[in-house]
């Protein structure tokens, strides 16, 4: 194999750029052909995205390639928000704060039996924004997790049927959550504060893949729960002026999930893929961030706790793929994505209900190279919840929120 072609390739799957995803923690568009076919693309022949969608189906690659994707995703909303008595005090909108998902990956055909893999995705991400002056910005005016999952992958293939994968995941989340403090009693805000850290984790991962026959096969695939220590600055800005510090810390526990695939081929050129993840959003119960060493004693309280008791939640999946001829296809997919946020547990750093995503794609490759584009439209649904304490509303409805996607991927054999 040629040496500079594994360092390239290396190279392009460490990447870690930063992404954040919109409408949501999970992100599932690591591809350009998995966007189209709505995140059902666990058995797809040659594509490097298999590190990321279902490592082992890296066995479906031959030889050696490198792909890229790039994902463009712009979320759109409206919110209302409500006293005590239930009576509308504002309106409005999100800032259209665009996000990114960049995915790199790179695999290698060791011999018949065994593949090397590595992938740079984002897993976890999400931004939202809105108006500073608005009464929602007592919750949060500006929320981002920047996110990148590293996953270095060794998959085996034991026999026509059966083939295997397991892979370490080095995960980075880098957090900056920005609000207005409301004072309920005085009811006026009475400064901003920022919140920024970042932070590095292991997890793992493992998969499987059983071919029943040359048109139908099944696939599972786990992904660990990650756990962060996340060290951050604390500041605020009081309305008088000047700026009081301190240091922040705080846990938070990503999910651990479990996808459930089938293919279905009906000829050589048609297949229809099944897919469903279980995603264990129950870890997230709390975002506690404790403070210590503030610059002004006495001023900032030493915790500030937020409950979230998300419920574990269901994604299910479908997607077609044609191929017209040997270089040309067209895909399409749909998917269905439970709401996890409970009543009291909303906010609006993750304004989220349930989400159906209608996609769809076209892909042109030749004996080296495949470009795949694709769109996407997420309605995300609506959310009603509480305000809490700290809050200039009692309660919130999020509606007419959507997502566009637009995708596009490249890949290189050698």
């Amino acid at each position: 194999m040629n040496k500079n072609f594994l360092a390239l390739g290396l190279a392009a799957a460490l990447l870690a750029p930063q992404v954040a995803g919109a409408e949501g923690f999970a992100i599932n568009e690591w591809s350009a052909e998995g966007v189209a076919m709505g995140g059902a693309r666990m058995f797809a022949e040659d594509d490097a995205a298999n590190v990321a969608y279902n490592p082992a189906s890296i066995t479906k690659v031959k030889g050696e390639v490198m792909k890229s994707s790039y994902t463009y995703l712009s979320p759109h909303g409206n919110y209302k928000l409500y006293d005590g008595a239930g009576k509308e005090i504002e309106d409005g909108k999100n800032v259209v704060h665009a996000g990114w998902a960049v995915g790199s990956y790179y695999v290698r055909q060791i011999n018949d039996k065994e593949w090397f893999g590595i992938g740079a995705f984002p897993r976890f991400a999400m931004v939202s924004e809105f108006e500073r002056a608005s009464k929602a910005s007592t919750n949060a005016f500006f929320s981002k997790l920047n996110g990148v999952s590293v996953t270095p992958t060794y998959a085996h293939k034991f026999d026509k049927k059966w083939s295997a994968a397991v892979g370490a995941e080095i995960n980075y989340v880098g957090l900056e959550l920005q609000k207005n403090s409301y004072h309920p009693v005085a009811q006026m805000n009475v400064g901003a504060t920022q919140t920024e850290g970042e932070s590095y984790a292991l997890g793992w991962n493992a998969a499987a893949n059983y071919a029943f026959d040359d048109k139908n096969e099944i696939g599972v695939v786990y992904r660990s729960r990650i756990t962060h220590s996340l060290e951050a600055d604390f500041k605020m800005y009081p309305a008088s002026g000047g700026k009081i510090t301190a240091d922040a810390y705080g846990v938070v526990t990503l999910p651990d999930s479990w996808d459930i695939g089938y293919n279905h081929k009906f000829d050589k050129k048609t297949r229809l893929e099944l897919k469903a993840t279980r995603t264990n959003w129950s870890t997230y119960d709390a975002l506690n961030i404790s403070l210590s060493n503030p610059s002004v004693p006495g001023v900032l309280p030493s915790n500030v706790d937020s409950a979230k008791n998300w419920s574990n939640g269901w994604r299910y999946a479908i997607g077609l793929e044609h191929n017209f001829s040997d270089k040309y296809a067209a895909m399409a997919g749909f998917a269905f994505d439970e709401a996890s946020i409970p009543y009291n547990g909303g906010d609006f750093m993750v304004p989220t209900g349930l989400r159906r995503t209608y996609s769809i794609g076209a892909r042109y490759n030749d004996k080296k190279q495949t470009v795949a584009v694709a769109l996407g439209w997420m309605d995300v649904g609506n959310l009603d919840f509480a305000g809490h304490a700290t809050d200039a509303y009692k309660s919130a409805h999020a509606y007419d929120s959507f997502t566009k996607i637009v995708s596009i991927s490249y890949q290189r054999k050698f």
